[in-house]
Parts: structure tokens; C-alpha cells; sequence
């Protein structure tokens, strides 16, 4: 017996796989009405500036390691100006003449006095007895072995001699760097977690507002997998344009605090600034959040569905 052409049509469209333009047609999105775009452009951009806030401390905290780990300082703590004078010449002799040591700068009086005018207020040499400074530059790191021949070679020469290395007396900031850098990835997973947040819950509330909807895409034949599929795809598109946004808005916020610091003029601070791999690491935050948001959409869809039906 020959079916109808019409029931034959029918039959056939049935065993057609559904999915693809057909299934997403069903499940309507409008991008960018709701407010998960703009929640995950604000992520975004916030997690762009602790992110590049992170960069720079540790670029600047490995560039301060490596311009000091092989410098010391030599002060000559002596009251009298005439005997800091002549141990400091005599210290200073002494350095140039040993192995370990690459440069000796014994630095002027007139710049101590610069560095010392505002703490000082113009206070002379005879009100407040300043230690003469030397800049050693070994050739090496700045061990404690090195250190210690330094000191045996000047107690006989300059026995009001102190040798320390100048990282030591940036221990403090380092600390403080390290503490904010660990403060910064903080921020970066707090900020994924949070936009994960906004995503499950936008997506939620889809599933909510379509669940006739999803219950005849099942009727069709349409899966688990599909359904999810539709949806994350929408979430792909506003999470796509919600980063982009965001990381627009977060290297404007960059940029415009990078020139607040370079105007500073510190050398120190200058070692902080952004290489080429910390601006591609930055460009890939948004690449990033688009694949947590598809990946949180998938799960809470797929987990969703499971107890619906």
C-alpha cells in the first residue's frame, strides 16, 4: 500500500536529524538585549587592568633583581670629616683593587647632600655628620661570601666601614610587590568566577523563559546536545562582544595609568612597563572568557535538562 505524498513527506522530515538553523530558529536569542554582554564587558575589562597590573610588578620586580643583585654599597660611619675622608679614599683603593669587584663610584657629597635636603632641611655636614657612600658593582651576585671578603678587605684600611648589598634594603618592597602581585591573580580568578556566575545564571533564566519551547524541540527529535548547542552559541556571540568591549575599555584604563607612571621618572618604576608577550597575554583574556562563558553555558544547559525532563 502506497502512503499519501503528503504523510510520506511528513515521515521523511522526521528522520531528518535535527539541529543546525532549524533547531536555533526555535530557541530564539536577541543578542545583546539582556545584561550578561555588558556584565562580561565590565569583567573583562577589569580583569584586563589587574591583569596587566600584575605584569608590570613582576616585570619590575624581576628588572629591580637584576640591576641590583650584583650591587653593594660601602658607608664610612664616621663623625669626623677629615678621617671619613681619608678611609674613604683608602676604601675606595681597596675596592678598585679587588677581583670580586667590577666598578667602584665613590659618590659626591654634593648629591648626598640633594638626596638628604628634604628630610634635612639644608642641614650641613657639621649640624648632621652623613656617612660617605660608595657604589660597588661586583662581578657577580651580591652573596654573602662576597660580602663578607669585602668587609675582611676594608677593616684594616677603613674600620668605620659598612658593606651591604643594596637588595637587601629593598626586601621590604619586594615583599610588598610579591603580596600584590599574588593580590592581582586574586582579582583574575575572583573575576572568572564571576563572570562563570553571570553566565549560569543568564543562562538559567533562558532555559526558564523557552522551556515550552525546548519541550517541543524534544518532541521533533532534538537532543540534549543540540539544545545545548543553541545555547551556546548565543552565549558565545554576546560573551564575544561583551570581552570585546571590555577589552577595549580596560587597555584605554592601561594606557592612561602606563603615562601616570612613566611621568613619575623613577628608574624604578620604569622597569615595570609591558613586553610584547604581556600585551599578547592581555589580548587573550577576552579569547579566554568567551571559552569560560561557552563552557559554563554548555554545563548548566546539559545539567538543566537532565532534571527538566
Amino acid at each position: 500500500m502506497k502512503r499519501p505524498p503528503v504523510l510520506a513527506r511528513a515521515v521523511a522530515r522526521s528522520l531528518v536529524p535535527f539541529g543546525g538553523e532549524r533547531a536555533a530558529a526555535l530557541v530564539p536569542h536577541a543578542r545583546l538585549a539582556g545584561p550578561m554582554p555588558w556584565v562580561i564587558a565590565i569583567m573583562v575589562a577589569l580583569t584586563v587592568i589587574a591583569g596587566a597590573g600584575g605584569l608590570a610588578l613582576s616585570n619590575l620586580a624581576d628588572s629591580a633583581r637584576t640591576e641590583l643583585s650584583g650591587a653593594a654599597t660601602v658607608q664610612i660611619v664616621e663623625p669626623l670629616a677629615a678621617e671619613r675622608d681619608r678611609q674613604t679614599r683608602a676604601a675606595a683603593r681597596a675596592l678598585a683593587g679587588s677581583r670580586d669587584v667590577a666598578a667602584v663610584r665613590v659618590v659626591p657629597q654634593t648629591e648626598l647632600d640633594a638626596l638628604l635636603d628634604p628630610w634635612l632641611g639644608g642641614a650641613g655636614d657639621e649640624a648632621v655628620p652623613v656617612p660617605a657612600l660608595i657604589d660597588v658593582e661586583l662581578r657577580g651576585p651580591a652573596t654573602a661570601q662576597r660580602l663578607g671578603a669585602l668587609r675582611r678587605s676594608l677593616a684594616a684600611v677603613a674600620p668605620a666601614a659598612r658593606v651591604d648589598a643594596q637588595s637587601a634594603w629593598l626586601g621590604p618592597v619586594f615583599t610588598a610587590i610579591s603580596s600584590l602581585q599574588w593580590l592581582a591573580i586574586a582579582l583574575v580568578v575572583l573575576l572568572a568566577l564571576t563572570s562563570a556566575a553571570a553566565v549560569w545564571l543568564a543562562a538559567r533564566s533562558a532555559l526558564g523563559g523557552n522551556r515550552g519551547t525546548i519541550e517541543i524541540v524534544h518532541l521533533l527529535g532534538g537532543t540534549d546536545a543540540q539544545i545545548a548547542r543553541i545555547f551556546q552559541r548565543s552565549v558565545a556571540f554576546d560573551a564575544a562582544a561583551g570581552g570585546a568591549v571590555g577589552l577595549g575599555l580596560g587597555l584605554v584604563a592601561v594606557v592612561v595609568l602606563g603615562r601616570q607612571f612613566a611621568a613619575l621618572g623613577s628608574g624604578m618604576v620604569a622597569g615595570g612597563g609591558l613586553g610584547t608577550i604581556d600585551w599578547l597575554l592581555i589580548a587573550a583574556i577576552p579569547v579566554i572568557g568567551v571559552m569560560i562563558a561557552m563552557l559554563t553555558a554548555r554545563l548548566t544547559v546539559l545539567g538543566a535538562l537532565r532534571r527538566m525532563l
